[in-house]
């Protein structure tokens, strides 16, 4: 989160009482005025009820002075073109002076801290690539949007692709095998949606043979059982299908397509928490 002394906040750390908290700190002069300062919240019952923590709940937050020097805006800066690239970087803070030093890394690590300095590794942004520009792909869209996805969707079909109508998504006239490997890496979840076999496979195909975060495809299960079949006949590996998620999504007994939007982005969710608890090798940005 972002704050300033004029109360112009961005960001969110516990949605209400301890922003308030820091912002009265910021305005009295009480708050990290030139080094960065650790905080802790939720010590004692009693600042647990008093700022709306959970039972027992604990935060630990750092605050780092923010100044308009050129030497920090070129690594903001820098932070900001390496994200954009789609590009891991690593930032270490030194919590004595409140310099900081960034690094290419090759993937991202879990947050760590000690008394003398704190690492904290960017990812990119994670995207989604939807194969069919039809009503789920537009119930998908609208939920990964507002969950900071990066929505890209690829129809070759110039009749589906004149109908779609999501702002903020990308579409694409690419044939799906080229859409997934232009854009396709560890950050990027690929889902079909066309229930045509000619275009489906052939995202699928592509998307089989490359380290995606996560790969879907929309059908009964048996429609998916025939598609593994044929993918199995077209030189995908049986070590290779084993990435496939289909039917696509949690098994929550969706129908309508808001609902199977619903349960495919549960299913990214529980992937992610559940990556970040085995090893911290996905990062969130």
């Amino acid at each position: 989160m972002a704050m300033d002394e004029h109360g112009n906040l961005h960001g969110s750390l516990s949605g209400g009482c301890i922003e308030d908290e820091l912002l009265g700190k910021l305005q009295r002069g009480e708050l990290a005025a030139t080094t960065p300062v650790l905080l802790e919240y939720g010590v004692s019952p009693e600042e647990n009820e008093r700022f709306g923590l959970p039972c027992g709940g604990r935060m630990h937050i750092l605050i780092e002075p923010l100044a308009p020097s050129k030497m920090q805006g070129d690594l903001l800066n820098e932070l900001l073109v390496a994200l954009a690239a789609r590009r891991p970087i690593r930032r270490k803070v030194d919590l004595a002076q409140g310099g900081w030093q960034l690094e290419t890394i090759a993937s991202c690590q879990p947050l760590c801290i000690d008394e003398n300095a704190m690492q904290q590794d960017f990812g990119p942004r994670f995207q989604m690539l939807l194969i069919g520009a039809n009503e789920l792909a537009r119930c998908i869209a609208e939920i990964a949007l507002a969950m900071d996805y990066r929505v890209l969707v690829c129809d070759p079909r110039e009749d589906r692709r004149a109908q779609w109508s999501v702002s903020g998504a990308e579409l694409l006239a690419d044939m799906p095998d080229d859409a997934v490997s232009e854009y396709g890496d560890s950050y990027t979840a690929v889902v079909t949606l066309t229930h045509d076999p000619r275009i489906d496979d052939m995202a699928l195909m592509q998307a089989l043979t490359q380290p995606l975060f996560y790969v879907g495809a929309l059908g009964s299960q048996r429609t998916s059982d025939k598609r593994r079949e044929r993918l199995l006949n077209l030189d995908i590996t049986g070590e290779q299908l084993q990435q496939l998620h289909a039917p696509v999504g949690l098994p929550i007994g969706s129908k309508s397509a808001m609902e199977i939007a619903l349960a495919i982005m549960a299913e990214l969710t529980q992937l992610r928490a559940g990556m970040r608890r085995a090893d911290g090798g996905v990062p969130i940005r």
